[in-house]
């Protein structure tokens, strides 16, 4: 007699379900926030290959000027770079028994599917996280205790021990450098930061008397949005843990990107699939899979979109 197993239509083999994949896609995006900021680069596709790369263009070399009448007309340059994408695998899985899904009171998909999704989110946030941490820009309170001025270096370092919990003089003078070295805004006249809800703290006390938000102009509230100010619009996250806290735990790692700061390429979005089940259906197990990468979109310190609020040690 023919096998049957519960994952397909009508042979063998896993089949992704159209409706746990739907239900996990709804699910889990709400949930992100580094991934919302990433763009879907629209080249990459199945049958596409594993490195996916894109064409940076510079400004022109020569700034243009007035003109003289009888003079020819000067000419200039702009120089193409290239920014590299590799595809990968995600994913996780959790195996259970036959016994277990048959004899338990509470649905053990249920369960398998909530912890799933809260693991997808967590590694999706943590891809995007590790380019943003690859930014050259990274700003530290002057000599590490400043309450206001802040220092920036280009090469990938802070060289300041931050010691100070990040305010509102701190806010005023990273907007001040990212709008001098011509960051485009996110959106609208805004960039957006990144940070857990203790980095910000200082911060949000600051602001307690500041109306953050306008009636109109703002209808559009990202995920863990908590305010604007100075130009800037605030996310907390704590998908991406917050590893060692600077200056016995006053602060800890804020990002700051303007446009087109990171990329996300899908080459198979995320979805559930059900393992075959083994020893004529006594072992089961469901995975959440995903094929894809995430990278930054910026090579050079003089074209990077992305600040780190950082510390030397």
């Amino acid at each position: 007699m023919a096998g049957q197993v519960w994952v397909t239509n009508s042979v063998g083999g896993y089949l992704s379900s159209k409706n746990l994949s739907k239900e996990l896609r709804n699910v889990v995006q709400p949930m992100v926030k580094f991934r919302q900021f990433a763009d879907i680069k629209d080249a990459v596709g199945k049958n596409k290959g594993q490195i996916f790369t894109w064409d940076v263009f510079s400004d022109v070399a020569t700034q243009g000027t007035t003109l003289v009448e009888t003079n020819t007309m000067p000419e200039t340059n702009f120089t193409i770079t290239q920014g590299t994408m590799t595809i990968g695998e995600y994913g996780n899985s959790v195996p259970y028994t036959g016994v277990l899904d048959d004899l338990s009171e509470i649905p053990v998909r249920e369960i398998v599917n909530k912890a799933l999704k809260n693991d997808a989110k967590k590694a999706f946030d943590l891809g995007v996280a590790g380019q943003y941490n690859t930014t050259l820009l990274r700003v530290a309170p002057t000599a590490g205790t400043d309450t206001a001025a802040v220092t920036l270096t280009t090469n990938g370092t802070a060289t300041a021990t931050n010691a100070v919990a990040y305010n509102k003089n701190h806010a005023k003078a990273i907007v001040d450098i990212m709008k001098e070295r011509n960051i485009p805004p996110y959106i609208g006249d805004d960039y957006m930061a990144l940070a857990w809800p203790t980095t910000l703290r200082q911060f949000k006390n600051d602001l307690e008397g500041v109306h953050q938000y306008t009636e109109s102009g703002f209808q559009l509230i990202l995920n863990g949005e908590i305010g604007r100010y100075e130009n800037t619009r605030y996310v907390e996250q704590t998908n991406v843990a917050k590893g060692t806290n600077w200056g016995q735990g006053k602060s800890g790692f804020i990002f700051f990107f303007g446009e087109d700061a990171t990329s996300e390429g899908i080459a198979t979005p995320e979805e559930v699939r059900g393992k075959i089940p083994g020893d004529y259906g006594r072992s089961k197990g469901v995975a959440w899979y995903y094929l894809g990468g995430f990278a930054k979109n910026r090579l050079s310190a003089a074209d990077e979109r992305i600040v780190k609020w950082d510390s030397a040690a």
